[in-house]
């Protein structure tokens, strides 16, 4: 062969090569993008569809509302007919979530098309996301300008029926801004993304405890020191309540190898402490390990007759991925009432 031909030859090659290079790298590239990515070109359409973290929520990212879980957009009910006042779930039936999705707020304008997904973990704080969170359902929807109410069958809710909620808006117009492993962080950052942990705990006077499930989780990938704040909007002793936290034997003596810290509880029993403050109490210096969410036990009850609702709330506060060192990484709100037995 000519030495003419073998450059022809040559470039043959490399420009077979550079084409077959190129295509591998367009393959993996697509590979790596998220399912639910945004194409580029989305953004020359840009909507914006938010769902409210509380009551003076506009649609603004980040925001410093709180709490950042308690979301009026979000309520669960027992029938297709949406209740007045969002309920707890009934176990082994089906029970129906309404989530209000609203349009426009403040980053876009006209009609979307989307995907709204819920998902439901422990109730607590430090869930980390995507890991710690199941889905209960999904619907497409149009969301047009106004508010949208759509409903999501929920079926077969298992036990004990307390659970966080987390509702997404997923839509090629209207991206997530940033995602993370803290779900606090992702729903401060997005207004598509709202979380409820709300739960109603009716006491019978007299009875036996109330016991609800709380979770404190790690989202980092080295140990974290963690506390739990419990804190009430009147004295429960106003209703004559009382509430023990069992934390079990391996957070027991984590807690207690941290110093035992806290205020205003007292030790009742080999793994079980007693919140005494009427207001504010606390337990501190709790040690969890990278990725952890450890479990432990709220013990509600009463001994006194009374009309009123009374809120107690139960937040986890510790380092996130943004570099803060103390802040919210999620709770839950109790409404306690009594009742005759």
């Amino acid at each position: 062969m000519s030495s003419a031909g073998r450059r022809v030859r040559r470039a043959t090659v490399v420009g077979l090569t550079a084409a077959m290079l190129t295509g591998l790298l367009a393959v993996t590239a697509a590979a790596a993008v998220p399912v639910e990515a945004v194409p580029a070109a989305a953004a020359a359409a840009r909507t914006d569809v938010y769902i409210k973290d509380t009551t003076a929520d506009v649609g603004g990212e980040p925001h410093a509302l709180n709490p950042l879980w308690a979301s009026p957009d979000i309520k669960v009910c027992p029938t297709a007919i949406e209740c007045a006042v969002s309920q707890n779930p009934i176990v082994g039936v089906t029970n129906y979530l309404f989530i209000k999705l609203r349009n426009p707020g403040p980053y876009g304008s006209g009609t979307s098309n989307g995907v709204l997904r819920v998902y439901r973990t422990t109730p607590g704080g430090g869930a980390v996301w995507p890991t710690h969170w199941t889905q209960i359902g999904a619907a497409n929807v149009v969301s047009f300008a106004g508010v949208t109410t759509v409903t999501i069958p929920w079926t077969g809710v298992p036990g004990p029926g307390h659970f966080c909620l987390l509702a997404r808006w997923v839509s090629a117009t209207d991206p997530m801004t940033f995602e993370g492993p803290d779900i606090s962080t992702n729903t401060r950052h997005n207004n598509n993304i709202a979380w409820r942990n709300v739960d109603s705990v009716q006491l019978a006077v007299g009875g036996s405890p109330a016991v609800r499930p709380f979770a404190i989780g790690n989202s980092l990938t080295v140990p974290s020191r963690n506390e739990v704040v419990f804190a009430a909007a009147e004295p429960l002793q106003a209703i004559g309540g009382r509430v023990v936290v069992d934390l079990g034997p391996e957070l027991f003596e984590r807690w207690r190898a941290g110093g035992a810290v806290g205020t205003g509880v007292r030790a009742v029993g080999r793994t079980q402490v007693e919140i005494v403050e009427p207001t504010r109490a606390s337990l501190g210096n709790l040690a969890l390990n990278p990725g952890e969410r450890a479990e432990f036990s709220l013990l509600f009850s009463a001994t006194a007759d009374s009309q009123r609702e009374i809120s107690f709330t139960v937040t986890q506060f510790g380092p996130d991925s943004s570099g803060a060192r103390s802040t919210d990484l999620g709770g839950v709100q109790y409404l306690i009432s009594t009742v005759k037995r």
